[in-house]
């Protein structure tokens, strides 16, 4: 048997063609099939599928009962909590064939989808954004915003640390853990960038 530097527990399959980054660590009752591709350090958890095409960045981490369709890419750091779910086709029937016909979705660097989300294909979620547990993502997402509910309606702001942003009249807020501050413009956030 080859040597490989991933953990795949026995129940799992892999399938060949299947790209795994080093570290990675793939468990019970999950299939990876050809076509998709896990960077380097992705913890993927147990009952998980993940469908030809997909694409997950450095360090991702799948939660229990995920499904991850054809079109869906995640970038580095993205947190998929238990049994969320992304669709690849608007409007499906059984009785006709829309494989060609597959949306994409992508999920910005460092953003966390709740337990049971739904994300409706075609919408992209920003770098960092926050959906809540439950809700269903009909629309793009902007990086570093909290959605919740269904359909997802946004609440707030979210730091990189995961801490809900607090704004002053000015604009800015200041994350709790991390001090890291941020400054709110036209609808949307930016980290201000430390002085050299």
């Amino acid at each position: 048997m080859e040597s490989r530097d991933f953990f795949v527990h026995p129940t799992a399959v892999v399938d060949d063609g299947a790209e795994v980054g080093p570290g990675c660590k793939i468990w019970h009752f999950t299939h990876i099939m050809p076509g998709a591709v896990l960077g380097p350090g992705c913890n993927v958890g147990q009952n998980v599928v993940i469908s030809p095409g997909v694409v997950l960045g450095r360090n991702v981490k799948v939660q229990n009962n995920v499904s991850l369709y054809t079109g869906v890419t995640c970038d580095d750091d993205v947190f998929l909590g238990p049994s969320c779910v992304f669709t690849n086709v608007t409007n499906p029937r059984s009785a006709v064939n829309r494989r060609d016909q597959y949306a994409e979705t992508r999920v910005g660097r460092g953003a966390s989808i709740g337990a049971n989300a739904t994300i409706v294909c075609g919408h992209n979620i920003g770098a960092f954004a926050f959906i809540g547990a439950g809700a269903v993502v009909t629309k793009e997402v902007p990086p570093y915003a909290l959605v919740v509910g269904n359909p997802a309606r946004q609440m707030g702001w979210m730091s990189e640390y995961g801490h809900r942003l607090e704004f002053n009249s000015e604009g800015r807020a200041t994350c709790p853990e991390s001090n890291e501050i941020y400054v709110l413009s036209d609808n949307s956030v930016t980290k201000q960038q430390p002085n050299p």
